[in-house]
């Protein structure tokens, strides 16, 4: 080779060497020791083998204070580039918290904001995987003003393209809300934080003794404040989810979910659904079990899992087709709806509305749940972000009723009057306004006062409200309902439904957008 190029190349590799050092061995050991990859282990395990193209391993920090002039480390402590998960392109990166602590200057976010301006062009999906110790003070507001460029973007991308966000360590401060902005947010057992103020700050302004896990765990988040929407042991587990999550998303807005074959036969019946569902109205049952023999086997990937577990949301296949699901879980609440459960529902409504993915109700629901706490707390805002979702979603929507649907919730989960497409009901529908025993109180008042046997009349009355609604045919009878249907048939049946809606068209009244009761 020529002396020239030789020593141009070494000087080239010498400095690339450098960079993926990060912030040196000891540092590289430490996090080791802390039971986390590094960030480039990580997306050694997030993408493809070979296919990571990184970008701006040369940029430095520009801050002239605190000595910090004289301290740069090539990459500013982020790792930025693209790559593919499954052969598909994405853009991707990952702090490394070996370097100042994973801190944001002004010089890291501008190797975000790049990696987001990109991805939004390309209309590929965007993961970040942070760990960082927040804003770089010595730099300031220009830190600061880094956050808010990438915040913005986080917007501009929302709908646009999949954003989702791996938290592997510490995320605090004003760095909270760009995973916030994100659409999903998977969180690591005992090693990932989320708080807007340590327990340091809590303890000085509330008083109040608090972990680092006790404020922000990745359980808490999970379990309490709905912020996280999946939870691994460990990060290879948490990195292998985020690529079983993208099999089900499309790249972006424009395109359609990635239908994959499963070998599953689309004109199996279910038997087993009988078994499950109780022939006592009040009898809970796991909902879970109805959902792994309908859907394409081993298919359901949940979402939300420990947040709001009266009702489940999550990705399915049917056919190969990607589908969202919403059912009501009766072993919590009876499924009832509450708020948590109603924006939990709400959010992955909307979210699968802005991807073109159909989306599959599976109906059990007496209500929204009653009582002070509910009221107080807002659950008819909530509740109604719930039946805004459904109103607005203009992709297929398909709903099977599987026992009760009483009251507001039979409005709110994708009735036929806020435009559901096809709704169907099993034989042990019951639909009316509320449960049998409420309705006599009501109705029956003055007769039950004045009887002699008050509660012998009652069950009376309980008996002919239960044969006047506790079946689907009157709802039937109006069109409400588009066909009542064996159970063993409702795969088979859904999956024709699909087939059907492939060439559905909708559109919302022009407008800058709708005012959603937040």
């Amino acid at each position: 080779m020529n002396p020239f190029w030789e020593k141009r190349l070494k000087e080239l590799e010498a400095l690339r060497e450098q960079a993926r050092l990060g912030g040196g061995k000891a540092r590289i050991e430490r996090q080791h020791q802390q039971g986390k990859l590094t960030a480039r282990e990580r997306l050694e395990l997030l993408l493809d083998p070979g296919s990571f193209e990184e970008f701006d391993m040369f940029v430095t920090h520009r801050i002239q204070h605190f000595g910090m002039e004289k301290r740069k480390i090539l990459g500013d402590g982020v790792v930025t580039g693209f790559g593919t998960i499954h052969g598909r392109k994405v853009a991707v990166f990952s702090q490394d918290f070996t370097v100042f602590g994973g801190t944001l200057s002004l010089a890291h976010a501008e190797k975000i904001i790049k990696i987001q301006d990109m991805a939004l062009k390309l209309g590929i999906p965007l993961i970040g995987l942070s760990d960082s110790g927040g804003a770089r003070i010595q730099e300031g507001v220009g830190s600061l003003a880094g956050y808010a460029e990438i915040f913005w973007r986080n917007v501009m991308a929302s709908g646009v393209i999949p954003q989702i966000s791996a938290i592997m360590g510490p995320c605090a401060g004003g760095a909270v809300y760009s995973p916030a902005l994100t659409d999903f947010i998977f969180m690591v057992e005992q090693t990932s934080y989320m708080f807007i103020t340590g327990p340091a700050v809590v303890k000085t302004v509330t008083h109040e003794d608090v972990t680092f896990e006790e404020l922000g765990g990745a359980r808490i988040h999970a379990e309490k404040s709905g912020v996280a929407h999946r939870v691994f042991p460990s990060e290879p587990e948490l990195l292998e989810g985020i690529r079983t999550l993208l099999r089900y998303l499309p790249s972006n807005n424009l395109d359609d979910p990635p239908v994959v074959e499963t070998g599953d036969d689309p004109d199996r019946e279910v038997p087993e659904v009988l078994e499950i569902l109780p022939e006592d109205p009040n009898t809970p049952y796991d909902m879970h079990r109805i959902l792994e023999v309908i859907l394409d086997r081993d298919s359901f990937f949940e979402i939300h899992p420990d947040f709001a577990p009266n009702i489940i949301v999550g990705f399915g296949r049917l056919g190969g087709q990607t589908v969202g699901v919403v059912a009501q879980q009766p072993m919590v609440m009876a499924g009832a709806l509450d708020m948590d459960a109603s924006v939990k529902a709400a959010r992955f409504v909307r979210f699968c509305d802005a991807f073109n993915i159909p989306l599959i109700t599976f109906e059990d629901v007496p209500g929204f749940l009653p009582g002070t706490a509910q009221e107080h707390g807002g659950i008819i805002r909530h509740g109604a972000k719930l039946l805004y979702a459904y109103a607005e979603a203009t992709v297929p929507k398909i709903t099977v009723i599987t026992r009760k649907s009483y009251g507001g919730a039979y409005c709110v989960l994708s009735s036929k009057q806020v435009r559901g497409d096809i709704n169907y009901a099993w034989p042990t529908a019951e639909i009316a306004v509320m449960g049998p025993e409420g309705a006599v109180r009501i109705l029956h008042k003055k007769e039950l006062a004045e009887a002699e046997d008050p509660q012998a009349l009652e069950q009376q009355f309980i008996q002919d409200y239960r044969k006047a609604f506790a079946n689907p045919y009157y709802a039937a009878s109006l069109g409400y309902i588009d066909d009542i249907i064996d159970p063993r048939e409702t795969r088979r049946r859904l999956i024709q439904a699909l087939h059907l809606l492939k060439t559905k068209r909708d559109k919302l009244p022009p407008k800058k957008h709708g005012n959603i009761p937040l």
